[in-house]
């Protein structure tokens, strides 16, 4: 079972991977393979194209990418910034929401794509920025309404263009999800457990029971709502009732970024990360999570993860 301090080191912040782990900051190729990927820059964000579900958008150290089921990659994006926050449209899969720092240093601001992650544009500076969002998200039941974590929690109601502070962020926010029933709901990862607010990240109240750490948060369109905790696994749940189950239990490795089909809802991407190894890779689920292959390369793995342990059951 994860012992708990073992993952403090990492859920400080994605930020400081990069060093922690010592990925190259030589400039990749743009025609690379998803393992290349994996030892040669740092995985912020996943989606699945919208209206190609074969493609998966890799937000990265060093720009877009996009990965196919051979495990060929490629550079999407005109540029190899740091895509810190990443994030897609749930209606238009043309669009695309990013933030993080400029190749050549600085923030980045609110950046948005409109033609797939070709070519970005700065929509708004934000509060106090450039701002520069670690974690971010769109609601899934309204599209204008954003959340940005940079200084406190910001929200937009205008799909990036304008954008006031809520409140503070939540101790610990490790990863920011909006809901699917309401625009004002919003969920929060964070180190001391699972949160959601009521009212646009004015307040928050905890919605499972368990302390441990929670390294990611992830609302599908059509309303299920998936946790990975620490010494738990990955959970799902409902809107509105948030009724959790287990899904399956991960010994070896632990969730950072996760992301749905939105023409299959059983199938599921994860960014993964072994704390052991800080190996990082990106893997598939077909069955809801219950189980996960490598993706790229077919090889399946136990739904407990590689060190096939058991489930540890909620808390």
């Amino acid at each position: 079972m994860f012992k708990t301090p073992k993952l403090m080191p990492f859920l400080a912040g994605t930020a400081a991977l990069a060093a922690i782990v010592g990925w190259s900051p030589s400039v990749l190729s743009d025609d690379t393979t998803l393992a290349e990927l994996g030892e040669r820059t740092h995985f912020h964000g996943v989606a699945v194209a919208g209206d190609d579900p074969s493609l998966i958008y890799l937000a990265t150290h060093h720009g877009l990418y996009g990965v196919a089921p051979d495990g060929s990659a490629r550079l999407i994006s005109d540029h190899e910034d740091d895509l810190m926050g990443f994030t897609a449209h749930p209606d238009d899969p043309r669009v695309l929401f990013a933030s993080g720092h400029p190749a050549q240093g600085g923030n980045l601001g609110f950046i948005v794509s409109k033609d797939h992650g070709r070519s970005w544009q700065k929509r708004s500076d934000g509060l106090n920025g450039p701002v520069d969002f670690h974690q971010m998200d769109v609601s899934k039941a309204d599209p204008d309404v954003i959340y940005g974590a940079y200084r406190g929690l910001q929200r937009s109601t205008d799909a990036g263009h304008r954008w006031e502070m809520m409140g503070p962020l939540p101790d610990g926010l490790i990863a920011l999800a909006g809901s699917s029933t309401d625009a004002d709901a919003v969920y929060a990862a964070t180190q001391g457990g699972l949160l959601r607010s009521a009212d646009a990240g004015r307040t928050w109240h905890r919605i499972h029971p368990a302390p441990q750490p929670a390294t990611k948060v992830h609302v599908t369109p059509g309303g299920d709502v998936y946790a990975f905790m620490a010494g738990i696994g990955l959970l799902r749940a409902s809107e509105p009732e948030l009724d959790w189950q287990s899904v399956s239990g991960f010994d070896g490795w632990f969730i950072l970024h996760l992301a749905s089909d939105p023409t299959d809802p059983d199938t599921l991407y994860a960014v993964t990360m072994d704390p052991r190894t800080r190996a990082q890779a990106l893997r598939e689920s077909r069955d809801g999570g219950r189980s996960w292959s490598r993706f790229g390369d077919g090889q399946a793995e136990a739904p407990d993860g590689p060190a096939g342990s058991t489930l540890a059951g909620e808390r």
